[in-house]
């Protein structure tokens, strides 16, 4: 790869990685993950050998590939490259990464665009679910620019709505896959969940946090992370993960009562930082435990009636409203968000 390989990187929501076409990758895995982690510079806390940002939520990469399955545009694989350790993982989704899918594929032709918006239905391969991406495309071109705001990323920029059906247990096989809305692990109540993000869902009082801490008070808190690291050792063979010690999920989201005007306020742990502010399919997990009578985030929650419901869910950068419609026995069906993104370089990466 001496001659350097395309690429073009790209901020999805409030996450930042490259994207590559699935063709010009190595197609062994293990040939692909080692080019993957010398373009990130990793392992190595500051990444200084690579394009990352020594950040979990700037060492992501996104393979993308037209798709041969009926009624879907493209296939999307998500890898996470571990900043300190030689890992790369598909074990997880990411929702922000998803938000430049769309606009990348019809960049590199994979989809043709429309004029005003293109929608792009996107296969999820690290979870065999469906997402539909909306891309504003005025006059047949992607365009960036635009009047959306999402928290935790400055400025504005062309929104791009996102459409998640049939994301229950996409990970873990089941929404709960222990089979209960409330479990105890170590002496403190939690929900394990999984609707699109295996999660688990912890008051944040139980663990000793108040759930509005910043994120750099949340890391250097060791005995907090000593606690909620214990309780996810204990719920990976329980939500059928298995051993998770070296995996990046289950994610913990530690909730407490909004101070805001919103739903819910939540710190989340991806699983070892503290996430700057939320993940995509993590705050729709969290809004349906907030629905699920019994758990630890519906004692917390302030939940609004209907049938179709927007709820806000806090974090440390700001809030991230998540649309979710739920059926006559209020079991959720489907869920939407609005994101953004930006292409930040189209070029070759070396390795």
């Amino acid at each position: 790869m001496s001659d350097g390989v395309r690429c073009m990187w790209m901020r999805g929501g409030t996450s930042k990685g490259g994207y590559f076409l699935k063709e010009d990758l190595p197609a062994d895995h293990a040939a692909r993950d080692s080019f993957l982690l010398r373009v990130m510079g990793s392992p190595d806390p500051r990444q200084i050998d690579g394009m990352g940002g020594a950040d979990p939520l700037t060492s992501k990469v996104a393979v993308v590939s037209r798709s041969s399955r009926p009624g879907v545009d493209v296939d999307y694989l998500f890898l996470q490259v571990f900043v300190d350790r030689a890992i790369v993982t598909d074990a997880q989704n990411c929702g922000n990464i998803l938000a430049g899918v769309g606009p990348f594929a019809i960049e590199r032709g994979l989809v043709s665009a429309r004029d005003a918006e293109t929608p792009v239905s996107i296969y999820m391969e690290n979870t065999g679910q469906i997402a539909v991406a909306g891309v504003c495309t005025p006059g047949g071109v992607v365009t960036y620019a635009g009047d959306a705001r999402i928290d935790g990323v400055p400025g504005a920029h062309a929104p791009i709505p996102l459409e998640f059906r049939d994301t229950a247990g996409s990970s873990c096989g089941a929404l709960l896959p222990s089979g209960a809305a409330r479990d105890e692990i170590n002496g403190v109540g939690v929900t394990l969940i999984d609707n699109g993000m295996p999660c688990i869902v912890i008051k944040a009082a139980d663990v000793g946090a108040t759930g509005y801490e910043t994120r750099e008070a949340l890391e250097a808190d060791a005995g907090l992370r000593a606690r909620i690291e214990a309780i996810r050792l204990v719920a990976g063979p329980l939500m059928t993960l298995g051993d998770v010690g070296d995996q990046s999920v289950p994610k913990i989201m530690l909730v407490a009562p909004p101070r805001a005007g919103g739903a819910v306020s939540v710190r989340s742990f991806i699983p070892h930082r503290a996430h700057a502010s939320i993940g995509v399919l993590g705050a729709v997990s969290v809004a349906t435990a907030c629905l699920i009578p019994g758990s630890p985030a519906a004692a917390v929650a302030v939940v609004p009636d209907g049938r179709r419901k927007t709820l806000s869910v806090e974090h440390p950068s700001g809030e991230m409203s998540c649309v979710v419609e739920t059926d006559a026995a209020g079991a959720v069906i489907s869920a939407a968000l609005l994101r953004t993104a930006r292409k930040l370089m189209d070029g070759k990466v070396f390795a």
